[in-house]
């Protein structure tokens, strides 16, 4: 297990180790799955955002994310950084801001949004949009 706050900021390598491809941005939830499904990275500072899919990713730990070798990057799907979001129900009540995201790095299932206002299990997420994380409600 580890928190997206861990991940964010650690080098993507090539599976031969060589000098790393970039620095992870962030990470693309799938709310539909309640899983990771992209890393997201740039190469630069001000270069273009590339995204990986979660299943060319070869393992991330404390140090790096490492790729396959096959991993080719993709352009960046639609994103929305899940760190920092509103959080509603979906019957309208607001329930704070996620402030970090637990997940497998095996498998990349979320397994639960630590927010302003506690602990909320993943399989409570129902959509993810520009404006806030819907949850259904307790």
């Amino acid at each position: 297990m580890m928190l997206f706050t861990e991940v964010r900021g650690l080098p993507v390598v090539p599976p031969d180790g060589a000098g790393p491809l970039g620095t992870v941005t962030s990470l693309t939830v799938d709310v539909v799955t309640g899983s990771v499904s992209h890393v997201r990275w740039r190469g630069s500072r001000f270069g273009p955002e590339a995204a990986l899919p979660w299943d060319a990713v070869g393992a991330v730990g404390p140090g790096a994310v490492r790729v396959r070798s096959a991993a080719v990057p993709e352009s960046a799907p639609p994103h929305h950084d899940l760190l920092g979001r509103r959080i509603l129900t979906d019957t309208g009540t607001g329930r704070g801001t996620v402030l970090d995201v637990a997940f497998d790095t095996r498998t990349a299932r979320l397994l639960a949004l630590f927010t302003t206002r506690g602990e909320l299990p993943a399989d409570r997420l129902l959509g993810l949009g520009g404006y806030a994380l819907v949850v259904r409600a307790a």
